[in-house]
């Protein structure tokens, strides 16, 4: 026996009916903003590593930009 339709239905009933329509939504929303994050804190990692790579010429190093 597996879960069926019925089943179904009537948890998100109830779910619908304890948490409301706004709350789910809001959550919802809040769990969209969070990958979205997620992603952009990705490609920002992504762009320091490529930053952090000193270049190199026949076999020497180039020297690096001093900080002013």
């Amino acid at each position: 026996m597996g879960i069926s339709i019925w089943q179904i239905l009537i948890v998100v009933v109830l779910v619908v009916m304890l948490f409301g329509r706004g709350k789910i939504s809001d959550l919802m929303g809040d769990v969209a903003k969070g990958i979205t994050s997620f992603k952009k804190g990705l490609k920002e990692d992504d762009s320091e590593k490529a930053e952090d790579i000193t270049p190199v010429v026949e076999g020497e190093k180039v020297k690096e930009k001093e900080d002013k």
